[in-house]
């Protein structure tokens, strides 16, 4: 997880300022040179004050699919020098781009037609308001003069009703803006950009097609900077909520911290820091926290996911006699079917803006950030779980050493990955045995990495590998993709190749859905095999730096990771790696059987 504008703790763009202020100030989103008077007619229109808008919190890149709709508006976009539009394959791509850019960048921005672009990005819409990702979604819609009409458009289901897309994005975003007249364009798009950064999630744009080249009074040259108030703590709670944290922990004999997801939309991951320093107590993260905090830190234990933590943190955890989480979400897949062995007593769970201590009492309007940083004055030393944990540690073993030519497994491959990553570079994990396999990897100083846990949309990581890599160009991104999720979005590797991306894709082929065989097996997890390498080939078609290779051994793997990283480094490097269709982690076969367990539950007697 990078520290770019919104992201983690900071809000820094490269040329822009948009303030994660300190309690008590207001912070202003400005583009770089002070506002002025419009004299260019052509430079004062919708398009280019929502192009300018967009450059101001940091979106550089929009991912779009054209449509008739919006090509007016693309057309203005394309105007702004900051801006560069990077056309993806089909909407749900340019989502998941947009999702991607966001984590990196701290917001994001997608460009669509009306309905029939609108309902194929809603699935990635979804998953970044499940991620609480700030994700703006324009929409190019119908012509102002057909609204009210009894006329029927094509692009829509064939009733004079145009509110299907609206209805359907009012379930996943947090604000939504139906701009049909000049006069409250400039209000609505500011209203609802705003709200995405304030809320953290996507937000919807719809612009009347005819509406973008149009002039009005109120679309300056540059747009006029406008104020976020910050959210504050109200201070006796705060208060409160401390002294009580502090009584609780204090008294505690082995007490642990673990890092949430929410970290990073409560922008409290320096204040987790600040809190495990202080503390002395043992630190472990969520498996969708992996990333947000750093595991150099020396009383780091590893990913806590219940049965299947990594070695030796789980039992630190769920053996303590005090526990604080920060930003925790509880799914079936973060409890591995609902399996954890935590007690409500012996918890305090911090949110964005609320803390549960044990069973109660419970404060509102507190914000994690502060308190965590309030707590970490108040707290004694305690190492004691740190040193249960250093005690019974024992390193983990390597895997097998393999025989000339033996069949690669999946343990050699993320043995090979580990020795790749540095600061230099960032990994995306795809919804899958990724998810598990990527969780054991000891991440540098500075290694960004992402995966998407709450919504678990299968074909993620393509787009998002897109976004990412877009948004920080100067790290390479490593790729780790089944073969069942490649299928699924496979198309913008070619999207990648136009902005001359230099990210390396693992194309994991076991010949299925194996976290899906894992969890309930049948002849449906069972995919159509693709010659992987031939499909980039023919997608490369010699336009842009590509290099592909198949892989069958360690020798071979070994080979293509050293010309991925010296001769072909300034390419996009497709490596595709057979392994065996029952090579999986054994943190899959535990957490596969539980969440079929959780899964199959009969229904309750009525």
């Amino acid at each position: 997880m990078d520290t770019k504008i919104g992201s983690l703790d900071t809000c820094k763009p490269s040329s822009n300022n948009v303030g994660c202020p300190p309690n008590g100030t207001v912070s202003t989103i400005q583009g770089s040179v002070s506002p002025t008077v419009v004299n260019c007619a052509a430079e004062a229109t919708l398009g280019r004050h929502l192009a300018r808008r967009l450059v101001q919190v940091g979106v550089n890149d929009v991912f779009s699919v054209p449509g008739d709709f919006n090509l007016t508006l693309l057309d203005h976009l394309i105007a702004e020098p900051g801006l560069n539009l990077i056309g993806c394959c089909n909407e749900l791509n340019a989502g998941y781009a947009a999702d991607g850019y966001a984590r990196s960048r701290g917001v994001g921005a997608c460009v669509v037609t009306f309905t029939v672009g609108g309902l194929s990005v809603l699935n990635a819409i979804a998953g970044a308001y499940s991620e609480n990702l700030p994700l703006i979604c324009i929409v190019g819609g119908p012509n102002s003069n057909d609204y009210g009409t009894n006329r029927i458009l094509h692009h829509t289901i064939g009733l004079p009703d145009f509110t299907q897309e609206l209805r359907c994005f009012q379930t996943v975003t947090c604000f939504q803006a139906v701009v049909n007249n000049l006069e409250d364009a400039h209000e609505l798009i500011d209203t609802a950009i705003s709200t995405a950064l304030k809320e953290s999630k996507p937000v919807y744009i719809s612009i009347g097609c005819n509406l973008p080249a149009i002039p009005h009074p109120t679309f300056s040259l540059d747009p006029v900077p406008f104020s976020l108030a910050p959210k504050l703590s109200n201070k006796m709670g705060l208060k409160a909520a401390v002294e009580a944290a502090a009584e609780f922990l204090n008294k505690a004999v082995k007490p642990v911290i673990v890092g949430g997801p929410k970290l990073r939309v409560a922008k409290a991951c320096e204040a987790f820091v600040e809190l495990a320093d202080a503390s002395g107590y043992a630190v472990a993260v969520m498996p969708s926290a992996k990333g947000l905090v750093p595991e150099q830190h020396p009383h780091f234990i590893g990913t806590y996911w219940g049965a299947v933590s990594t070695s030796f943190c789980a039992e630190i955890v769920e053996s303590a006699d005090a526990y604080l989480f920060a930003g925790p979400i509880y799914n079936d897949y973060s409890s591995v079917g609902y399996s954890l062995l935590l007690k409500k007593e012996k918890a305090i769970i911090v949110q964005p803006e609320r803390v549960v201590i044990g069973n109660g009492p419970a404060f509102g309007c507190v914000l994690m950030k502060d308190f965590l940083r309030e707590l970490a004055k108040r707290l004694q030393h305690n190492n004691t779980a740190y040193e249960n944990y250093h005690r019974i540690f024992v390193p983990e073993g390597h895997p097998l050493k393999s025989a000339p030519k033996e069949p690669l497994r999946v343990n050699v491959l993320f043995q090979h990955i580990q020795k790749m990553l540095s600061g230099e570079s960032a990994v995306i994990a795809e919804t899958g045995d990724s998810w598990f396999n990527c969780q054991k990897l000891k991440l540098p100083t500075g290694c960004g990495y992402e995966f998407q846990m709450q919504y678990g949309s299968i074909g993620w990581s393509v787009g998002a590998t897109l976004g990412y890599a877009q948004a920080v160009p100067e790290k390479r991104v490593i790729a780790c993709i089944g073969d069942g999720s490649f299928q699924v979005t496979a198309q913008d590797v070619s999207t990648m190749l136009r902005c001359g991306q230099k990210t390396i894709i693992f194309l994991i082929n076991n010949g299925g859905y194996t976290i899906e065989v894992e969890i309930h097996d049948g002849p449906y997890n069972v995919i159509k095999n693709w010659n992987y390498t031939a499909l980039v080939d023919a997608i490369h078609n010699g336009e842009g730096k590509c290099w592909t290779a198949k892989v069958f051994c360690e020798e071979e793997l070994i080979e293509a990771i050293e010309t991925a990283t010296g001769a072909k480094k300034d390419c996009l490097c497709f490596i595709e790696v057979i392994v065996h269709k029952d090579d999986t982690s054994k943190e899959l076969l535990e957490w596969g059987s539980r969440v079929s367990a959780a899964n199959s539950r009969p229904p309750n007697p009525q």
